[in-house]
């Protein structure tokens, strides 16, 4: 994909925040923590109001880790409220179940100093895999990988992927709110607080144009605790959030559009000769060539 902007200079040893969301994951850190790389320049641990003991196990494990409560619900919150404290020049997106390899990081890092924007993880391109994905849910990320390629021009052969690793600099892009107080209605939730987060990550990213490089990446069970994934509901919500951010792309350009038309105007008209004996500001006609 095409950078719309010029891209700053590479960073050669660029330092690495983890944000990884956790609620009631206390069975599943010591495994996944042990498995982070050993020179990152951070640990965020976003807890979603957990029940159990997952913020005593990190400090016990990781006391250098930083533990953050999420303002509202949700794990696009989660993810929101880590980007917005991370302060290092790269920042790894990873679940806390252990179904992804945190020591897979510093493939999508290199991907990164190589020169892409984003490095996006997946189960599906040459040398990725899965031990967990259903049939029904495999069927329903090839088919929705299939309409954002159509619709955005990406190459994408896994949508539905949480394991993601970029630049900070660009998290603006992103687009979300970790501050707002929780809505009244939709259950105390903004758009993109909840499961869709990470479709809503990968169509932003592809509609502003950022290089992205896909990794391969081996998905696993889940080593302990219930999935909250649902394959229908789910699907359905990913659907409306490739339909939302498309509709809300179109309205953000007719905007840009529109905003523009007037200073446009204005430019031209600056530019055309004007006859100071009218003493109106009048433009004249340009004579011809």
């Amino acid at each position: 994909m095409t950078v719309t902007s010029e891209s700053p200079a590479p960073v050669a040893s660029p330092s690495v925040s983890v944000v990884m969301p956790a609620l009631n994951e206390a069975r599943n850190l010591p495994h996944v923590f042990g498995q982070l790389p050993a020179d990152l320049h951070e640990l965020i641990v976003i807890d979603g109001h957990s029940v159990d003991d997952t913020i005593a196990v990190a400090r016990q494990l990781r006391p250098d880790a930083r533990i953050v409560r999420q303002t509202r619900s949700g794990k696009g919150n989660a993810l929101a409220c880590g980007f917005h404290v991370a302060t290092g020049d790269i920042i790894a997106m990873i679940d806390a179940d252990g179904s992804a390899d945190p020591g897979e990081i510093p493939r999508f890092v290199a991907a990164l100093v190589a020169g892409a924007d984003f490095a996006k993880g997946s189960r599906f391109a040459r040398g990725g895999g899965s031990a967990d994905i259903t049939r029904l849910r495999k069927l329903g990320n090839r088919g929705f990988s299939g309409l954002v390629n159509r619709l955005y021009g990406t190459r994408y052969t896994d949508l539905c992927y949480g394991f993601n690793v970029f630049w900070r600099r660009h998290v603006p892009i992103l687009g979300l709110d970790p501050s707002s107080p929780p809505p009244a209605d939709n259950g105390g939730r903004l758009w993109g607080d909840g499961f869709e987060v990470e479709t809503l990550i990968h169509v932003r990213v592809a509609s502003a144009g950022l290089r992205v490089a896909e990794v391969p990446s081996f998905e696993h069970r889940r080593l302990h605790g219930v999935s909250n994934l649902n394959a229908p509901g789910d699907g359905m919500r990913v659907l409306r959030t490739i339909l939302f951010e498309r509709q809300r792309a179109r309205e953000a350009a007719l905007r840009l559009a529109t905003d523009s038309a007037p200073a446009l105007a204005a430019s031209v008209a600056s530019d055309l000769p004007v006859d100071a004996e009218l003493g109106s500001g009048q433009a004249t006609s340009v004579p011809a060539s």
